[in-house]
């Protein structure tokens, strides 16, 4: 089993980040790769950029435990999650999560179950500015509680 987490500021390349999930590991029939980017629009006003903070350790400590609860579940080989932090603008990529496995629908439903949990329960906190340059703190969303009620 493999697990990789990383919370970081730079930019990331997703290429270079599945080929070092990869490397080594035989048995891989399947590589499913999820990349989120900032998006440009949020309750209807138009987003300028968006801040993350983060708990260092913790945060790190609940992405690992979200991918070994997906390891654990599904018989996937690998995980990596990175997710970044700081001042990003509209269209920055902010979060990659790829998995590994023999077989394509567990790894599908183990990167789906990682990115529902990370949602939910992963210590980020999420500041957006508008067009206007007013702030304002995102909240959590409904829909990401129902995304994890199915698991």
């Amino acid at each position: 089993m493999r697990i990789s987490i990383k919370v970081q500021t730079k930019i990331f390349d997703a290429a270079s980040e599945a080929n070092t999930l990869r490397s080594g590991i035989a048995l891989t029939g399947a590589l499913v790769e999820f990349t989120g980017f900032v998006r440009d629009v949020s309750e209807g006003s138009q987003v300028s950029a968006m801040y993350l903070e983060h708990y260092p350790g913790m945060t790190e400590k609940s992405l690992h435990n979200i991918a070994e609860q997906a390891i654990s579940r599904w018989q996937v080989f690998g995980v990596s999650v990175i997710h970044r932090v700081g001042r990003l603008g509209p269209a920055e990529p902010i979060v990659y999560v790829a998995v590994i496995g023999e077989h394509r629908r567990e790894a599908f439903e183990a990167c789906e179950f990682i990115m529902d949990f990370l949602k939910k329960d992963a210590p980020f906190w999420k500041k957006e500015w508008n067009e206007k340059d007013e702030a304002q703190w995102v909240a959590a969303k409904e829909s990401d509680e129902s995304a994890v009620a199915r698991w």
